[in-house]
């Protein structure tokens, strides 16, 4: 093997197999000294495999595996040339995304160049997919798969396609010359691992740290290429770090420091080029830093120069809100604290690992994200929040800044009155999970340690179950304890905010939002810093669960799912009026109504993200599939980023309305017009009526009595403040109204009604508006909502119909018969005049002796029902609060506009009752 660095003549360097060879120096074309390794043959390769391997349990090295060049000492050369330090430094990164192709290399050389700070260091990741190519060599190399040397190829043909694209000259061929000779090394190191079928992790690490050596080099040269001076730094020089565990590393700061005093010492330059993600172990064995290396990387060299930021330059524009492939209405978070960024990264959102913060913090050094493909972004600073933060601004912002989830997960409980008061039982829990090697994300203890529960990674619930069996094997069986239960298919979803820690009702509001969105939570904890609450959740629940929060903390705006079925004369009227107001509702109210399916008996459009309502009509024509209520349901309630769904129903359909129950009972709301669920079967009813309660979904159906007046509401306000219905008695029907109130003079009824069809005021068939059944269903509404338990057929009916003419086949020949039976109301209301009254067609709930009627009723002229006009309703409710002058409700009670306005009242109410501004 042959291994080259440009390096001074006093600087150290460091060659994992330095036992295996003898080592050389030369001088090269700039005095510089290099350090060349030797080709070595397999044996005494793998010997060194054995050696480092010895080392890794522990036996005595009683010498370095590398001598220095020369014999100066870190402590002189600190002595001769202290690097400066401080607000003139700063930082970048950049990762493997933003220098994955030679024009990306050519992008991170403009900024680097654009950057007018006095000195700049930028740690850069290896090109895009190169760590993985790196690791692949080692796995198939000890797997004894030849493939190995046609995927090192590859890793050396795109790093010199990389090169000539980017480099000429003496730049490109000293390139050139150094990859080839790295490329013979590995080639050399991989073959013998190929022999031994095993690498050491030493060995592991220092194959795949050469794709930061190669990609550093390179910007280098290009920054050179800029007129710039330049230097590039071989971390594994100067980072030192102390292995902790398979997956952390801890960097040793002192000798870090002392070493980059000696680096810099022989290579003063303004800007650094530095490699990420690779280190060196105090016995100066080649490491990584694991995850998310280059990044720690540096914030690592950010605390060493105490350097006045660390820019972390990656793909994204910033740390969103919550993570934008579950929430399309997350947003880039302007700041984070420490903190927050900790708490949030711990918990799975793309941030950044936790150990990254740890070194910044030390000195207030500021980490910003931005991102490389859109410069135009300011990005996200992570920082320490100022102290005199403007209050207003503390009052308005909401308290919790992100939320973030882990999916995946399986909860453990461990049961039983036996662990209560009993000293060591929580350290014989986490003592037998550590045995089995799992990790535990969360913890929840009931009071007096009844019932402990943790949350682990789902791939490990066994192990961990088995083991806590085992352990507690005589306590299950003499019952002390009842079981170790395992709850799988679970998730995390963590709120964190540094304002929450001073701000009540956090909590409340997170439950409730969860609540309201039919949420039910598994377990749930929180520290005493209450900087996070984290709750465990069902895992088809998680996503769901996330937009409710973010929707109802972070958003300030009410976002409901809508599905409209029957899109017939209400309900087009519905949609057109939300197509006017939508805009308006989200601009000045915080209300985005979306509709995602409209449906009719026969077809059906449905939509993800919500429909074109200037559009609707077309598309349902156009595009339209197969009408399925099921398939409809399950779109709008389930497959979008909405976490409220409301199901309005424009029907007059029973089918439709026995659908409600259901509905409600998995989470979603209804609102409707359709009087067939409220006036159907009782038991019916008495079902429905509880269940919302229960599933904390709303029922609305203001309309399906007074189309836009609030009947409903005032009987259920007067009841809920403790008045007592005695009587309620009301003209419900804008047909009948409006037929009544034309009657007069010497019109004859028939010529009425033909009027009023003509006009429209009618149902196609009149005797569905004079039989008095619609009449009758509103009656039984308002009897029930009273507490009456009355079914339609206790009802007595007036019907206007004359008997011989129900059977008629069709509208036309009842219209035809109808002048017929004129007479008899002809004659009713001409005793009706002669006695000063007028005739009105009511209903009434006699809530005394719990009994309702619908007739024809004579009143005198200065009565309230008799001075209506057109198709007014009116509704009087006498109570015991209002029996001398009963409360009159009054106002057009038909007709398309009002009716769908009323509905879309119940819409907004439904969403200022989920969270919306008043």
């Amino acid at each position: 093997m042959a291994f080259s660095s440009s390096v001074s003549s006093s600087r150290m360097i460091h060659s994992p197999a330095a036992l295996a060879y003898q080592s050389k120096l030369n001088n090269n074309q700039n005095n510089k000294k290099i350090f060349h390794c030797r080709s070595f043959s397999p044996l005494p390769f793998i010997s060194r495999l054995s050696y480092v391997s010895r080392r890794r349990k522990g036996e005595s090295l009683n010498k370095h595996i590398m001598a220095s060049v020369t014999d100066i000492s870190v402590d002189k050369l600190t002595e001769e040339a202290q690097i400066p330090k401080g607000q003139m430094w700063s930082v970048h990164k950049f990762g493997g995304t933003c220098v994955g192709t030679s024009q990306r290399i050519k992008n991170v050389g403009e900024i680097i160049v654009n950057d007018d700070t006095e000195r700049k260091l930028i740690v850069v990741s290896a090109m895009s997919k190169v760590t993985d190519m790196m690791y692949d060599l080692i796995y198939k190399a000890q797997l004894r798969n030849d493939s190995y040397l046609s995927a090192l190829d590859a890793v050396f043909e795109k790093h010199q396609l990389t090169a000539h694209d980017l480099l000429d000259g003496d730049e490109l061929a000293g390139f050139l010359s150094r990859l080839h000779h790295d490329i013979s090394n590995l080639k050399a190191m991989l073959r013998a691992i190929y022999i031994a079928g095993h690498a050491t992790e030493s060995f592991t690490d220092f194959v795949v740290g050469h794709g930061e050596l190669w990609s550093a080099q390179m910007l280098a040269a290009v920054v050179r290429k800029n007129g710039i001076d330049c230097k590039w730094m071989d971390t594994r020089e100067v980072l030192i770090v102390n292995p902790t565990s398979s997956n952390q590393v801890d960097p040793d700061f002192s000798e870090s420091e002392k070493r980059l005093e000696k680096w810099f010492s022989q290579s003063p330059s303004n800007t650094i080029i530095a490699t990420g993600f690779i280190a060196s172990t105090p016995d100066n064995i080649p490491t990584t830093l694991k995850r998310d290396g280059s990044d720690f990387s540096a914030a690592i060299m950010g605390a060493l120069l105490r350097a006045h930021q660390v820019t972390i330059w990656t793909d994204v524009d910033g740390v969103y809100s919550a993570d934008p492939r579950k929430v399309s209405e997350a947003v880039i978070l302007r700041t984070l604290s420490y903190q927050e960024a900790w708490e949030m990264s711990y918990f799975g959102a793309n941030v950044l690992h936790p150990r990254t913060i740890i070194p910044v913090m030390r000195y207030d050094i500021p980490i910003v994200i931005r991102n490389i493909f859109n410069l135009s972004a300011p990005g996200t600073m992570i920082c320490r929040p100022p102290v005199d933060e403007n209050e207003d601004e503390q009052i308005i912002d909401s308290p919790v800044k992100g939320f973030a989830t882990i999916d995946n997960l399986a909860l453990v409980n461990v049961e039983g009155t036996g662990m209560a008061g009993v000293p060591g039982t929580a350290n014989a829990i986490f003592g037998a999970v550590k045995d089995v090697g799992a990790n535990v994300i969360m913890i929840s203890q009931v009071f007096f340690n009844k019932h402990r529960c943790l949350v682990t990674d789902y791939g490990e619930v066994k192990a961990v179950a088995e083991a806590l069996e085992s352990r507690f094997r005589e306590a299950l069986n003499a019952g002390r304890l009842s079981q170790v239960a395992i709850v799988p298919n679970c998730s995390i979803l963590a709120a964190v905010g540094q304002k929450m820690a001073s701000t009540p009702g956090v909590s409340a509001t997170l439950f409730n939002a969860l609540a309201k969105a039919n949420i039910n939570i598994r377990a749930i904890a929180q520290g005493c810093s209450e900087y996070n609450i984290t709750v465990v959740l069902k895992r088809e629940d998680c996503i769901r669960a996330l937009r409710a929060v973010h929707s109802r903390f972070y958003l300030s705006r009410t976002t409901i799912a809508m599905g409209i079925i029957g899109p017939g004369l209400i309900g087009a009227t519905l949609l057109d009026q939300l197509r006017d107001q939508a805009a308006v509702l989200k601009e000045d109210f915080n209300i985005d109504l979306r509709v995602m399916g409209i449906t009719g008996s026969r077809t059906m459009v449905l939509s993800d993200t919500g429909i074109d309502l200037s559009t609707w009509r077309e598309l349902l024509k156009e595009k339209g599939e197969v009408a399925d209520v099921e398939k409809f349901t399950q779109l709008v309630h389930g497959n979008h980023f909405i976490p409220n769904t409301v199901l309005v129903d424009c029907t007059a359909d029973s089918n439709v309305a026995s659908c409600y129950h259901d509905w409600l009972r998995r989470g979603i709301h209804v609102i409707t017009p359709n009087k067939k669920a409220n006036s159907g079967p009782l038991d019916q009813y008495l079902k429905l009526r509880p269940l919302q309660r229960k599933s904390y979904t709303h029922y609305f159906y203001e309309a399906t009595v007074g189309a836009g007046l609030p009947i409903i509401s005032t009987l259920r306000g007067l009841l809920e403040t403790g008045d007592h219905i005695l009587r309620i008695e009301g003209i419900f029907s804008g047909t009948l109204s409006y037929l009544f109130n034309s009657f007069v003079g010497t019109r004859s009824f028939s010529e009425v009604v033909t009027e009023a069809k003509e006009a429209g005021y009618t149902e196609p068939d009149p005797r569905d508006d004079l039989s008095g059944t619609d009449v009758a269903r509103k009656v039984i509404i308002l009897a029930r909502e009273s507490g009456l338990k009355l079914e339609l057929s206790d009802l007595p009916v007036q019907s206007l119909v004359p008997e011989p003419l129900k059977a008629c086949a069709s509208a036309e020949e009842f219209m035809k018969q109808l002048p017929q039976f004129d007479k008899e109301l002809a004659k009713q209301r001409q005793e009706a005049e002669d006695a000063g009254e007028v005739l009105r067609y009511v209903g009434v709930v006699d809530a005394i002796n719990k009994e309702g009627r619908v007739e024809l009723r004579r009143y005198k002229r200065d009565h309230p029902f008799a001075q209506l006009s057109g198709s007014d309703n009116i509704i009087a409710f006498t109570t015991k609060r209002y029996k001398e002058q009963p409360l009159i409700v009054r106002g057009p009670g038909a007709g398309a506009q009002v009716t769908a306005g009323g509905i879309f009242s119940d819409i907004l109410r439904l969403a200022s009752y989920l969270g919306a501004p008043s």
